[in-house]
């Protein structure tokens, strides 16, 4: 234990996920190191962050206005939504540079021992978006990029049911199998299930 400002900055980093109190401790002795103008920038962009970010009125991302610049962008494709968690997840997507449409951030995934029901999340904002027709287009496909695990995959069979009165909407899954590169040795069992379930013609 260190005492004052120095032991509440090691808390407060500790309560940041994926730090542990070593890595905690690490930082703040670094902040202690380094210039006061980097520590002045560090301060401002916490406050910016604060202050300035805001989240997307139609899809719920981060943005700095009031629509994102992918909800705001005429050349995105509307009739298809892309389905995720979280604004990191959006990030992700477009790193591959495959999907041209737009997205709907749920802001978590269904998990009831935790206390999060659908009530929690944005699916009312995502079915009011396909049946009032996104910009005046209508939604012919959705696709559930939730993650692959229980709260996931929970969310999406919620989703599919939700979504399967909407007259001409296909609701697709994100397809999931194989890292390349991986060996099918150390694949798991559902992995590799989900691997042949999906595949393809080649």
């Amino acid at each position: 234990m260190y005492e004052g400002p120095v032991q509440d900055l090691i808390d407060e980093l500790g309560k940041l996920p994926g730090i542990g109190p070593k890595s905690a401790q690490r930082i703040a002795f670094h902040l202690l190191s380094v210039e006061p103008p980097d520590i002045d920038r560090l301060q401002n962009a916490l406050q910016r962050v604060r202050d300035g970010v805001q989240f997307c009125v139609v899809c719920g991302t981060v943005s700095d206005k009031e629509m994102c610049r992918i909800c705001s962008d005429s050349r995105r494709d509307r009739t298809m939504i892309c389905v995720v968690e979280e604004p990191k997840d959006v990030q992700a997507v477009e790193r591959t540079r495959e999907f041209k449409g737009r997205y709907h951030v749920l802001g978590g995934a269904l998990d009831p021992l935790s206390g999060i029901g659908p009530d929690q999340l944005r699916i009312r904002e995502l079915l009011a978006r396909i049946g009032n027709q996104d910009d005046g287009v209508d939604v012919s496909e959705v696709i559930i990029a939730t993650d692959p695990n229980t709260e996931g995959e929970a969310t999406a069979t919620y989703l599919v049911r939700m979504l399967r009165d909407f007259p001409g909407l296909t609701v697709t899954r994100l397809a999931s199998g194989l890292p390349m590169g991986g060996d099918l040795e150390f694949a798991d069992e559902l992995t590799l299930g989900r691997a042949l379930s999906g595949r393809r013609t080649m």
